[in-house]
Formats: C-alpha cells, sequence, structure tokens
C-alpha cells in the first residue's frame, strides 16, 4: 500500500503520537560522566579547550559525584592528572596515586550509588605520553607494558573501582588484566575494553585536559587503530570478547556509528561508545557562537550513537543532559 493511503505523517504529527512511535529513547540510565581530577589542585580547574568541564580537586569531584548521583546518572569513568611523571607511568598503580585516592573518597562517600570506572591507562602518567612503557628503540613495548597494566588493574581495585577500563590498545591486555584481577581474588572487578579505539585527530581536548604531551610530536598509530579500517574494529572486539571482556567500547563514537552497529550485532555483551572530547568542544564552540542550539544538538548526535546499538555513552554532556531529562 502507498500513497495516498499509506501517510507516514499521520504518526508524526503531534509530540505524544512521535513519542509513542519513537523507535530509540535516550535515557539517564544510558549515561556515564568522564570526569578528571588533578593531584594538588585545592578547587576545580577549568579546561580551557573543553567549555564547562574541569580538571576537579578531590573534594570537588565527590561534590560532582554526588550531584550526578542525585541527577540519576549511573556511573562515572575517572581519569588521574598527576603532579609528577616518569618513564614507566609508576603514578597509574601506585596505591597513593591521585587516581586511586581520589576513587577510594568517592566510594566512601557514596558506596554503591555510582558505578566507579577508572580509566586504565599509561599515558597520563608518564613523562612520554605514550600509554605504555618504551624499549631502547623508543617504540611501546606491548608485553613489558601488559605487567603494570595489571598492577595498576589491582591498584583501582583495591580503591573501589567497579569496572577498570584498559585504553591503551595493547595486544593481549584484557586476558592479563582479567588473570590479574582473578589471580588476587577479584573476579567481581569487571573489565571494560577500549576494544574499537581508533587513532583519532578528535582526542585534542583531552590531551589538554590531562596535560599529555606525546614526545618528539609523536603520535599512537602504531597501536591505536587506523580510522579507514572497519574489519579491524571486529577482529579487535571479537579479541577482546574471547579474552575476557565483560563490554567493549567504540571510541569516538560519533564518527564510527557504522562500527558500533556492526560490533552490537556481532556480540553477546554490552556495547559503549565514547563521545570524546573534540566532539563535544566542537558542539560546546557552535553553540557558545550562537550558531547551534547546542542542547538541542548534544541530544540528537547521542541518540544516533543509541540508534547505531550502543547500550551507554560516555559523554561530557550527561550531567546537563540528565537535567534536561528530568533525572
Amino acid at each position: 500500500m502507498g500513497f495516498p493511503e499509506r501517510r507516514l505523517r499521520r504518526l508524526r504529527r503531534t509530540p505524544a503520537l512521535r513519542r509513542l512511535v519513537a523507535e530509540t529513547r535516550l535515557s539517564v540510565d544510558d549515561l556515564v560522566a568522564p570526569l578528571f581530577v588533578r593531584e594538588g589542585a585545592d578547587e576545580p580547574l577549568p579546561i580551557v579547550s573543553m567549555p564547562g568541564q574541569v580538571q576537579h580537586s578531590v573534594t570537588s569531584l565527590v561534590a560532582e559525584a554526588k550531584r550526578l548521583s542525585s541527577l540519576g546518572v549511573p556511573g562515572l569513568i575517572l581519569f588521574g592528572v598527576p603532579d609528577r611523571k616518569d618513564a614507566v607511568g609508576s603514578g597509574a598503580f601506585d596505591p597513593d596515586g591521585i587516581a586511586q585516592i581520589a576513587l577510594a573518597e568517592v566510594r566512601s562517600a557514596l558506596d554503591d550509588e555510582l558505578v566507579l570506572i577508572a580509566d586504565l591507562c599509561l599515558d597520563e602518567y608518564t613523562d612520554h605520553g605514550h600509554c605504555g612503557v618504551l624499549d631502547a628503540r623508543g617504540d611501546v613495548d606491548n608485553d613489558a607494558t601488559l605487567e603494570l597494566y595489571q598492577r595498576t588493574a589491582l591498584a583501582q581495585a583495591a580503591a573501589g573501582a567497579d569496572i577498570v577500563a584498559p585504553s591503551g590498545m595493547m595486544d593481549g591486555q584484557v586476558a592479563a588484566i582479567r588473570s590479574a584481577l582473578d589471580g588476587a581474588g577479584r573476579s567481581d572487578v569487571a573489565v571494560l575494553a577500549y576494544a574499537a579505539k581508533y587513532a583519532s585527530a578528535l582526542y585534542g581536548p583531552f590531551r589538554d585536559a590531562v596535560e599529555v604531551t606525546i614526545a618528539g610530536g609523536g603520535d599512537r598509530r602504531a597501536y591505536q587503530q587506523d580510522p579507514a579500517n572497519r574489519r579491524e574494529a571486529l577482529a579487535e572486539v571479537a579479541l577482546d570478547v574471547a579474552e575476557g571482556a565483560d563490554i567493549v567500547m567504540v571510541k569516538p563514537a560519533g564518527t564510527n556509528l557504522d562500527v558500533i552497529a556492526e560490533v552490537r550485532a556481532a556480540v553477546d555483551v554490552p556495547v559503549a561508545a565514547y563521545q570524546v572530547s573534540g566532539e563535544y568542544s566542537m558542539i560546546t564552540a557552535a553553540a557558545g557562537h550562537g550558531w547551534i542550539d547546542g542542547a538541542a544538538v548534544a541530544a540528537e548526535s547521542l541518540t544516533a550513537i543509541k540508534r547505531a546499538g550502543a547500550d551507554f555513552v560516555l559523554t561530557y554532556f550527561a550531567a546537563e543532559l540528565a537535567e534536561q531529562l528530568g533525572g
């Protein structure tokens, strides 16, 4: 049956009709807030390239976690910004490192009200800015890095993380971390794998936020995934699931909706997607000039990510959107 008998506009006529037949629904339950905590900070420090976002002090981080919980946001992912960096990123696995201190404080303040996810990587903590330790040639040593990831996972679990999220794109990272956690009696801690993490040009503001500069003007294309590749993403995801990942992630989200859809069809574990700093900053910058309705564009972009198949989204718009949704 076609026009004029069939008229698809009938079900678009009123807001109530549109709600009734909506195929994708964006909820506060779909949101995870990325937060930064700065060692030695006495107050929140604005991140210039990410308007509205800050490097938190431990005190302000706890307050923001409480606010997120009151809005109904179910989880946060934490990134530490240390005062001191070294060649092996020792602050990442130091029990007294900034991320571990902050995780423990949030856990103490909120108990199980929020899911606490700890980003598990070394780049914020290394003086060369790479996600692993370097060999004699200056390349990232995959296998030597895995042992440090294991130590980091155990430190984060001890500090109160519900989920550890390895983001370095080292081969074998999920299996190594799962083995370490299980061997230490922490089989309760889940692993969210940055499984398809692309070497994207959209990470610039994030690197400002965590104060990371890659030595010698280098990049991470030797270990993060080529943005031209789709089949490779499915292979990465399959390996991570086989190694024990409880959740897999696609990053960035907005430029990889096709990958999100294919991953969702391929696996039976939850699929996360990360709306990254560059996506956030482009929307907020355009909104700041009055060129777009920032709130509407944020909601539309997140709905598209959900429509592609993501079960939840890591987004810097989490609190703002939760307020709009009445969380």
